[in-house]
């Protein structure tokens, strides 16, 4: 192996890690105000969409295991921002829906897209470009 690719400056890993780590702390102030972090907003973005998922299904979306998930599920639940309900046909599946706090906040969180964006200055087109990247590397599927 080159011995330049052993130096943290040609690695490609290093600065997604930074970029990884920034974008999270941007979102940090923008989330205080609804009270979320990073990972309960994913939680909520998914629930926003689809209203009501079983937790392996947002497990599967956000590609979580149930060990990470539940304690993000049982935070979210005490601020009553979603329920979970065991399913009466099946007692191991637990279903995740939104309360109508949970709902609410959907409006005070529909800026934070943009705020993001503006926070990083840099153009949709760049970020645009940066997501299929990195969906490409994923081999994410919709």
């Amino acid at each position: 192996m080159n011995k330049e690719y052993q130096d943290i400056d040609q690695q490609v890993c290093f600065p997604v890690y930074l970029l990884a780590k920034e974008i999270i702390n941007l979102y940090r102030p923008l989330l205080d105000s609804i009270d979320l972090t990073y990972p309960q907003y994913l939680v909520m973005l998914v629930l926003w969409k689809n209203k009501e998922q079983t937790v392996n299904q947002l497990g599967e979306k956000l590609r979580l295991d149930s060990g990470t998930l539940t304690p993000l599920l049982k935070r979210l639940e005490q601020k009553d921002y979603l329920r979970r309900v065991r399913s009466t046909l099946d007692e191991r599946v637990v279903n995740i829906s939104l309360t109508p706090t949970g709902e609410a906040i959907k409006e005070n969180a529909n800026c934070i897209p943009q705020q993001l964006i503006e926070s990083m200055q840099v153009s949709v087109e760049d970020l645009t470009n940066l997501k299929e990247i990195i969906t490409k590397i994923l081999k994410i599927k919709k």
